[in-house]
């Protein structure tokens, strides 16, 4: 993560995403949420979320593929 924002998406799965290390600041459903270092999120299949400026650090992302 590079302090720079990404577009609002949604997967048709859910979507883990586990911090490294930093911090990623999201935008879920129109919420705001802060997931520090050592956290795992869950954003649920079809929920709109972005990524929000200052997000930082190495993040892990797992989707399952849609089947």
């Amino acid at each position: 993560m590079d302090e720079l924002p990404v577009e609002q998406e949604s997967h048709g799965t859910a979507e883990a995403l586990l911090v490294l290390d930093g911090r990623l600041e999201l935008e879920v459903a129109g919420m705001p949420v802060s997931v520090q270092a050592g956290e795992l999120f869950m954003v649920p299949a079809g929920t709109a979320h972005a990524v929000r400026p200052g997000s930082r650090g190495t993040l892990v992302i797992v989707e399952r593929g849609e089947e």
